[in-house]
């Protein structure tokens, strides 16, 4: 083979189809083994398309491959040949097997899900699902063709049937109502719970081994109540918050010092709710202390406006609350799992003696992996961040206790 022109790439194996491409266009080869380097296919090439690994080609990516005149209709069985595209290749994470993602709720937050996940092609079939079915199909037509454009492969499956849910590897639970003027803690936390206790009874039904990340407020209550009503290990059950407000915080550390928001880790725990715990000690800047960098006064102002994070957005808005970032937020929780990325992120674990904790879903760093929360994360609180930590705990008691008094529990 010679020549190097064109760009294309190789990623994953196993999923082998036919496609004849016409003659000439720029293509990548999506099957077992790769070309380093690019070249021209002609037609003596058929051989090593077809076999790439009997050609001693090891995993790996090519790059610059045009396809020369002899390929046109080739009588080839090997690699799929697919013409490029500008957009994502598929994930060089995803194997053969087929990757199932459902997520609950066709609103902002659940309808963003869907949208990151299929550009990020985390899944095979993405499903919103939606009591409001119609919302869900029309919002899944309009990602599907939208692929033609960004060039991803997830399909998108818009419903109301909750057998089209059965057997997803992972849910991300967004359905639920938002706190209304007039509706007390205790008004959503029955509207809410009883919206989780259904959603609990279909992904126990038709996906027992499903890994489960909730959304939905009052977020800590609500995976609680979740674990409970699907008694499955509470590795798979996890709730989002604690990487939406580290989100938060950093993008205010970011704006305060003029650096990148990329170079910046913040780390925030507690429940997800004005007791939330900042923790600037954690928090750095391209390796360097925030503290060391940032007045104490500073930080302070910093760690209450992240406590408010939520509602200064839903001032703003007027009608409605954030839904970017907490989808963002929920997707790096469900990339990590799927791809076994064992990154370490805060989010809503089960506590079992875990910072002086029994039985209590609150946020701290875990490590995410395949099969969900692989180990919570331990690290040193100073006095006060204990104390913290006692007061945020005691909120989301009372949430669960409110909760039993209710019947859910």
């Amino acid at each position: 083979m010679t020549g190097c022109t064109g760009h294309c790439s190789v990623f994953g194996q196993d999923r082998i189809e036919e496609e004849r491409p016409a003659q000439g266009d720029f293509a990548w080869i999506e099957g077992q083994g790769s070309i380093h380097c690019g070249s021209e296919l002609g037609k003596g090439d058929l051989q090593a398309v077809g076999n790439l690994k009997r050609q001693g080609l090891g995993q790996g990516v090519l790059r610059g491959a045009i396809l020369g005149p002899g390929l046109k209709n080739p009588p080839f069985t090997g690699p799929r040949l697919v013409p490029a595209r500008a957009g994502p290749y598929p994930s060089p994470f995803m194997n053969s097997a087929r990757v199932k993602i459902t997520v609950v709720g066709a609103g902002f937050v659940g309808s963003t899900c869907a949208h990151l996940a299929a550009l990020k092609n985390l899944a095979t079939e993405i499903v919103l699902i939606d009591v409001l079915a119609e919302r869900a199909q029309g919002l899944a037509l309009d990602l599907n063709q939208s692929a033609a454009i960004e060039g991803f492969t997830s399909r998108v499956v818009g419903t109301g049937d909750a057998e089209d849910t059965y057997d997803s590897d992972l849910f991300i639970v967004t359905a639920g109502l938002p706190r209304k003027p007039g509706m007390s803690r205790s008004d959503l936390l029955e509207v809410n719970g009883g919206i989780m206790c259904e959603v609990a009874e279909t992904i126990r039904r038709g996906s027992p081994d499903a890994i489960v990340i909730v959304v939905t407020n009052p977020l800590d209550s609500m995976v609680g109540l979740m674990r409970a009503k699907l008694g499955f290990p509470s590795r798979r059950v996890i709730g989002m918050a604690g990487v939406l407000d580290s989100a938060r915080f950093g993008w205010f550390l970011s704006e305060e010092t003029g650096t990148a928001v990329a170079d910046i880790d913040a780390m925030v725990l507690g429940a997800h709710g004005d007791s939330m715990v900042p923790m600037p000690r954690y928090c750095t800047i391209n390796g360097v202390s925030a503290p060391d960098l940032v007045p104490a006064d500073r930080m302070d102002a910093m760690a209450e406006r992240t406590r408010k994070g939520g509602a200064e957005i839903v001032s703003l808005l007027k009608t409605g609350s954030a839904f970017y970032a907490p989808a963002s937020a929920a997707l790096a929780m469900a990339q990590s799992i799927l791809q076994d990325g064992k990154r370490m992120l805060p989010c809503a674990c089960l506590l079992n003696g875990e910072y002086g904790f029994e039985g209590l879903y609150m946020g701290v760093p875990a490590i995410l992996g395949e099969g969900g929360v692989s180990q919570i994360v331990e690290v040193p609180l100073s006095a006060e961040a204990r104390a913290q930590m006692q007061k945020t705990a005691g909120e989301v008691n009372n949430d669960m206790q409110a909760m039993r008094d209710l019947g859910l529990l």
